[in-house]
This record gives structure tokens, C-alpha cells and sequence, in this order.
């Protein structure tokens, strides 16, 4: 570890799914000597708490920014709330700071933050929680702005010529923030303004790893400059994760099964599953021959849409009289899951986070994207990498209960050729981490920190 002076502030988007990978990376550079400060919201204060017991508070400190009034609903508005309050404090810290960051590490959502660098001279790196694909498809739409002359039709076809293979995707799987908001909304037009900044910006830092998306990289890299891009991932949790239901209670039950028979099912941590979603998975789950553990994640009582499912009383208890099955209905201890050997396939909803855990598990995954990048990064797993294997697309495609049983009892199958590419896959991406390409990318990272 070469120890050094160099301050950097660290400046998440506040929704866990781009924060935890932010803070994990945050706590590599830590024990790599750099002192950080990161802002954060008070709601988000208790995913800081790990790494504020770890290192001293000489070498991490934190910055407490309010949290809008009000705070608007749509990642648009959001992302605008969060400049008009934020700017003006960051700049006041800045500017009467004894000794200011030399840079500036930020999500990808909050590019309005070069502008500020810009301001206080000092550089700001962007960072991708998505993949270097899922990134490439965001830059291109939010730059190039393509148009469906009838928003009615769904099944419009948007294409990508400038990203590598030219993928295509239709109107239903673009950004909903993006398909949804008119031409001259302000809160559009801010948020491609500010996502142009991420062009703008000194250098990029994603969640990924040379032999997962190499082509991808290479375009970002005849962006930004080849020793300004670090792909240091995979970015995973080093304590697993909280749960509701003590870690060693689902372990001891996957001791119990043979290895790579169970499936793993989770839809992340702010998905749900609509009625008609869940009565065709749980019938499936009693068609098949599968053991399962399931991380079903249930609505609140405040729902009063009834537009969510809820798992049946009758199901849950004929899971605990067979024993085929354990239900979690809150957080799960993914990771820890994913790596028992007694996990063979992953039903996921293609969060990057989940695909990430996946491909380190050495597990086949089972794709039902429901939005965001999800789509994009279903499409890299099934068609590019090979490692999975599509069973739903949001609500538009879900598979018949007849369809998804069948499915579920193929993936297990020893010589299935996804199974073969998992592995091989997940050889990689501890290869990566472990002395290779991410591991040198991070140390080109600090050395260009240091350097500041």
C-alpha cells in the first residue's frame, strides 16, 4: 500500500443500487492510502457506517447534504433538485475548505458535478455503476436523441449505430425517463445537459472488467483517452450483505442440497412482481422438480394500487412442509447465496450489481429485465457472453407457468453450454481482481490521484 496525501471527494447518487458499488470502491482506495470525503444524505448515512468503523476518521470524513424538500418523484426531476440544492454548498465547502479534494469521483446521473469541478479547477471522474454497454446505449440516446414519431408504437425499433454490434432495442425498453419526457421540458433538457458532462469529464471509472466488455471499453476509451478509463471491477461487497434473516439459517439450508441444484431467485431490492407475474412463478415453482431459495420482496400495506403480488399462504406453507424451498421476504444475503456450491442458476432481473455477483458466482442466470439497463444488460448476457438464458421481459413477455417449469428444470443440467461459459467466466473475473486487468487499472487510478 503506498500511502498518500491526495483528497478526493466521493459524491454517490442516493438509491443503494449506485451507491454500494461507489462506497465499495471508495473503501479500495481507502486502504490505498487516498483521504476522502464523501457526501452523502442523512437517509443514506447508515450504508456509510461500515466503512466509517473501519478506517480512522483522519483519513474519511463525511459531508452531510440535505435532502431536497419535497423531494420530486422521476429520476429527471431528481437529478435537477439535487444540483439546485447541492451546488451552492459544495461550492461554499470548497472554496473555504483549509485543504479541498484535488478531484472529484461522481455517479454518472450527477454529470452537473464538472461544472462545479470546472469552477474549483480541479478534475472530475465519472462512475458507472452499469456497464460499459448499458453506459455506451445511455450516452448514445441522451446525445443523439433518436425519435419515435408515434410514441403509441411500442414496438418502434431504436438502434445504436455508433456502439459496437449496433445493438437495436424497441421503444418499450428505452428509459422510461427518457420516452416519457417531452422535447422543451426543462428537467429534460437539464438532464441531457448534464449527461453530455459526463463527455466533458476528465476521465471514467466503471464496474467492470476488460474480458467481460472489451469492445465497449475501447469505444470509451477513443472518448475519454486510453489512460483515462479504469475499469476496476467486478466491485462486490466485501462483508455480504445486511438481511432480515440470519445469514446462517439459509447457508445451513444449502448445506443441506446437492451441489449446483438450487435456483436462486431475486428481483433485486426495489422490484416487485405484479399478480399476474407471480401466480405464473409460483406455479411454476410447483410444476418443476426445482429446490429454490427465493428472495421475495413483498408490498407494504400502504400499497393501495394492488397492483403488486403477494405470495400465497397455501404456497409458502407447502415450501415449509416439503422442504424444497427457502423464502426470504426481505433482504437477502446475496452474495453469500450466489457462492454456496450448492447454487446452480440465478433468476434475475439483470440489475448490474446481480449480473456482476452472478458472473463471480459462476453461476447460469436466468434473465427477466424489468427496466432501466436492465434490458441492455439481459441482451449482453444471453447473446454476448452466453452465460444466460431469457425467460420474461417486464410485463410485455411473461412465460406461462407450463413454459418457465420446463425452463427452470433444463438450467440445471451439468452440460448445458452456458453452464461451461459461467465457468469459465467466473475464472476470468477473479483473475481480473486478483492481479489482472482490474487490478492494474486500480493502481493506474490512485497513481493518476496521486499525481494530482
Amino acid at each position: 500500500m503506498s500511502m498518500s496525501t491526495s483528497h478526493i471527494l466521493v459524491y454517490p447518487f442516493p438509491a443503494p443500487g449506485h451507491m454500494i458499488p461507489l462506497l465499495n470502491l471508495t473503501h479500495r482506495l481507502l486502504s490505498d492510502g487516498l483521504i476522502i470525503t464523501i457526501s452523502i444524505t442523512p437517509n443514506n448515512l447508515p450504508l456509510l457506517a461500515p466503512l466509517l468503523s473501519i478506517h480512522p476518521s483522519s483519513q474519511l470524513q463525511h459531508l452531510l447534504l440535505p435532502t431536497p424538500p419535497n423531494p420530486p418523484s422521476g429520476l429527471l426531476a431528481e437529478t435537477r433538485s439535487l444540483r439546485d440544492h447541492h451546488y451552492p454548498i459544495l461550492l461554499d465547502w470548497f472554496q473555504s475548505h483549509s485543504s479541498p479534494p484535488l478531484a472529484i469521483i461522481s455517479d454518472f446521473f450527477l454529470g452537473w458535478t464538472n461544472q462545479l469541478a470546472c469552477q474549483v479547477d480541479i478534475p472530475r471522474i465519472v462512475f458507472s455503476p452499469s456497464g460499459s454497454f448499458s453506459f455506451s446505449i445511455f450516452d448514445s440516446l441522451w446525445r443523439d436523441h433518436p425519435q419515435n414519431e408515434n410514441p403509441n408504437n411500442m414496438d418502434f425499433v431504436v438502434s445504436f449505430a455508433d456502439v459496437p454490434n449496433s445493438p437495436s432495442f424497441p421503444w418499450w425498453q428505452i428509459s422510461h425517463a427518457y420516452r416519457r419526457s417531452k422535447e422543451g421540458d426543462p428537467d429534460r433538457e437539464f438532464f441531457r445537459d448534464t449527461s453530455l458532462e459526463n463527455l466533458k469529464s476528465w476521465g471514467f471509472v466503471v464496474n467492470s472488467f476488460s474480458q467481460l466488455e472489451h469492445v465497449y471499453l475501447d469505444r470509451m476509451k477513443t472518448q475519454f483517452g486510453e489512460d483515462h478509463v479504469w475499469a476496476v471491477g467486478p466491485i462486490l461487497p466485501t462483508d455480504g450483505s445486511s438481511s432480515e434473516v440470519p445469514c446462517h439459517e439459509v447457508l445451513t439450508w444449502l448445506d443441506g442440497q446437492k451441489g449446483n441444484s438450487v435456483l436462486y431467485i431475486c428481483f433485486g431490492s426495489r422490484e416487485m412482481l405484479t399478480w399476474e407475474q407471480m401466480e405464473e412463478l409460483v406455479a411454476a415453482l410447483g410444476e418443476s422438480d426445482i429446490h429454490f431459495v427465493w428472495c421475495a420482496r413483498q408490498p407494504s400495506r400502504r400499497d393501495e394500487s394492488n397492483e403488486f403480488g403477494v405470495l400465497p399462504d397455501e404456497f409458502e406453507e407447502r415450501v415449509r412442509v416439503s422442504g424444497r424451498g427457502f423464502i426470504v421476504k426481505d433482504w437477502a444475503p446475496q452474495v453469500a447465496i450466489l457462492e454456496h456450491p450448492s447454487v446452480g442458476t440465478f433468476l434475475t432481473h439483470c440489475g448490474w450489481n446481480s449480473v456482476l455477483e452472478g458472473i463471480v458466482a459462476g453461476v447460469v442466470m436466468l434473465t427477466w429485465p424489468m427496466g432501466a439497463d436492465q434490458f441492455y444488460n439481459a441482451q449482453l448476457v444471453v447473446d454476448e457472453l452466453g452465460v444466460g438464458i431469457r425467460v420474461g421481459e417486464d410485463t410485455v413477455k411473461i412465460p406461462k407457468s407450463t413454459e418457465l417449469a420446463q425452463i427452470l428444470n433444463e438450467s440445471m443440467e451439468e452440460n448445458r453450454p452456458e453452464r461451461q461459459k459461467a465457468r469459465k467466466l467466473k475464472e476470468a473475473s477473479l483473475e481480473a481482481v486478483k492481479g489482472g486487468s482490474s487490478n492494474k487499472d486500480l493502481d493506474r487510478l490512485v497513481k493518476s490521484l496521486n499525481a494530482l
